[in-house]
């Protein structure tokens, strides 16, 4: 047997070998190469990728932006579209519609006159926009509202350099005089819907349009030497016992007509809405002769004197001295090229000049 079994062959035992595959400290950095290698066919394409993508929504973004730029612009300064969607764009973008003297004419305080003038035209006196009529109101509509929006900016640029300004102590004593009416003071809801109801205006909007106004008059008053220098002529005369207001205007007006202005007053009651003329002449004697008034209408100076009255009603004539000094140094900007306009409006009257007072008293109209 044993013969037998060493004539088979023998099988020697093969040494061990490394399971294939398997990572050790000789081989980890050769498999880590080839996990990354593989890794890398995949990175690589999203990283181009990517770098594609940020590319072409910077295009998008840059053409969408240019695109919106180029739409809004065509809207505003060509079409002039006055819709309440752009004044509300307006207001949060604030674009020019013009200049005047390098200060900038906001394109929304242009459009919020004007939308507020269409207001009262269309809901007061129920003009119809589609008539010839109508087609020409509007057209005077937009001129005033311009006019009177690069006059706001005119004065509001006067007024940095003058380092004049108007408080809310100054609104709030504006708005108590126009809440004033011969029934007594209305309520402020009351006066709020009232001005809804007339402007179209909401009360901040209300309040930024008479800032606006109660600036330019400060600044009115404080640019007129002339009207000064008459003040003074006027108090130098009444100081000499001089109390005939109608010889003193026609003194003032012999020299330059229209100087001032004199109107003998009928009678009107004592708590009248007209500036506090009536109430300073109810204060007088006969003949007596008021010191220089300044109105809330911002127009100039008045010297009121008091002709008769009775337990209720006031009869008073009044000397006016007209501000000019503003009207005039803007029109001699806009005759020197300083007032460029970046819209086209149709002008219907050549009257240069602005109306530098407030708008009239709609508690009473």
């Amino acid at each position: 047997m044993k013969k037998l079994l060493s004539k088979l062959p023998s099988r020697k035992k093969a040494p061990l070998q490394e399971p294939e595959g398997r990572i050790t400290n000789d081989t980890l950095a050769e498999h880590r190469e080839k996990v990354l290698a593989g890794g890398r066919k995949f990175k690589y394409p999203v990283q181009y990728a990517r770098h594609r993508l940020v590319r072409n929504t910077i295009i998008i973004s840059v053409s969408a932006l240019v695109l919106l730029i180029g739409l809004g612009w065509y809207t505003l300064y060509q079409a002039q579209n006055t819709s309440e969607f752009m004044y509300r764009v307006t207001k949060v973008v604030p674009v020019p519609v013009a200049t005047v003297d390098g200060e900038n004419v906001r394109y929304s305080d242009y459009l919020m006159k004007y939308r507020s003038a269409v207001h009262y035209l269309v809901e007061k006196e129920q003009l119809d926009v589609r008539t010839d009529d109508g087609k020409k109101q509007l057209i005077i509509a937009k001129e005033k509202a311009l006019n009177d929006a690069v006059a706001d900016a005119y004065a509001a640029k006067i007024a940095k350099e003058l380092a004049i300004e108007v408080t809310n102590a100054d609104f709030e004593t504006f708005l108590k005089q126009q809440r004033q009416s011969s029934d007594g003071e209305v309520t402020e809801a009351t006066y709020i819907s009232v001005i809804k109801d007339y402007y179209g205006w909401s009360l901040d909007e209300y309040r930024d349009a008479m800032k606006s106004k109660l600036l330019r008059q400060k600044v009115a008053y404080a640019l007129d030497e002339d009207a000064k220098a008459i003040n003074k002529t006027i108090e130098s005369k009444l100081a000499a016992e001089d109390a005939d207001l109608t010889k003193i205007a026609e003194a003032l007006n012999a020299n330059e007509a229209n100087t001032v202005s004199y109107w003998p007053a009928a009678w009107v009651p004592k708590n009248n809405q007209d500036g506090g003329l009536a109430v300073a002449a109810a204060k007088l004697e006969k003949g007596q002769v008021s010191k220089a008034i300044q109105t809330p209408s911002g127009d100039g100076y008045y010297y009121v004197t008091l002709l008769d009255e009775n337990d209720t009603q006031v009869q008073y004539a009044y000397i006016h001295v007209p501000l000019t000094a503003f009207n005039k140094q803007l029109a001699t900007a806009k005759k020197d090229d300083k007032l460029n306009y970046f819209i086209s409006v149709e002008s219907v009257t050549d009257d240069a000049t602005v109306d530098s007072s407030i708008s009239p008293d709609i508690i009473n109209e």
